[in-house]
């Protein structure tokens, strides 16, 4: 009898779901995890397909973090390199994220949800940077990840006690956008990705890289970052299209489609004759 895969892939309507798939380990990731997360990621961001993401984790857990107990012969280096795969992968697609966080998500599981742009969790939802428990240092970005989300001290406060938290904590620091009934997780993350997955692909594939990149960029290379994306919208069929609908009183039909015009031979010949 063949093992189940450990990460799970649906595509609906333009939302993928990857969903760990190890619950008896509350999904915990070991190195065929590690790998099956990044092949995924890279799949996802070269499919123009798809339009939003979705992690979630099967069974009662999000994820219990790096399965520390699993043998891995590898050197070190390389064991952070899949770690470092799949955080880079994940901050890179161009497209939107959420994680739906039910039950724990703790250590490199909780920077996992945390490397998404929204968070969905339950009342149930626990979270811990257990690295210090564990002799360990944050990985998965989260060194990076919380003093942007939460400040330095708060950021402090979680990775050096360790302290485990709940979901409505997590709400008041920032480190959750949602928090919403067990009852009602799937059914509002599906609709929240059906959500996005109808948006505009390209301004919400640029909207996320200005709003990624401005903790760190000066105000007037922000307005010049802004400048150049809203010409690529321009040059698309959404802006358009999504007028046409206002006047129309109708939802807009985005395609991310490209209508800029283009030079035809007539018309390059002229501009050559002509020193252009």
């Amino acid at each position: 009898m063949s093992e189940p895969p450990v990460l799970l892939s649906t595509d609906r309507d333009g939302v993928r779901t990857l969903t760990l798939n190890r619950p008896h380990r509350k999904n915990a990731i070991d190195p065929a995890l590690w790998s099956a997360l990044a092949e995924a990621l890279r799949r996802t961001a070269d499919d123009r397909s798809v339009r939003a993401l979705i992690v979630a984790g099967a069974g009662d857990a999000f994820c219990s973090g790096a399965d520390i107990g699993a043998p891995d012969l590898r050197h070190p280096v390389y064991r952070m390199r899949a770690l470092t795969d799949v955080a880079l992968l994940l901050r890179e697609l161009p497209i939107p994220t959420v994680a739906k966080v039910a039950g724990v998500a703790m250590g490199a599981g909780w920077n996992l949800a945390l490397g998404c742009d929204l968070v969905v969790a339950t009342p149930e939802s626990t979270f811990c940077q257990i690295f210090t428990k564990r002799g360990l240092t944050l990985d998965l970005g989260g060194s990076w990840l919380l003093p942007r989300l939460i400040g330095l001290q708060q950021a402090k406060r979680l990775a050096l006690l360790a302290e485990t938290i709940d979901a409505g904590q997590a709400l008041e620091l920032g480190l959750v956008t949602w928090v919403v009934p067990g009852t009602d997780i799937d059914a509002f993350t599906d609709e929240l990705g059906e959500r996005l997955a109808v948006g505009p692909p390209v301004a919400l594939a640029q909207t996320k890289a200005l709003l990624d990149a401005g903790a760190e960029t000066a105000f007037r290379d922000a307005l010049a970052a802004e400048a150049r994306a809203q010409g690529l919208n321009f040059a698309t069929a959404d802006a358009p299209e999504a007028y046409a609908a206002f006047a129309q009183r109708r939802e807009p039909r985005f395609t991310g489609r490209w209508t800029a015009p283009r030079r035809g031979p007539e018309h390059a010949a002229t501009s050559t004759e002509n020193g252009a």
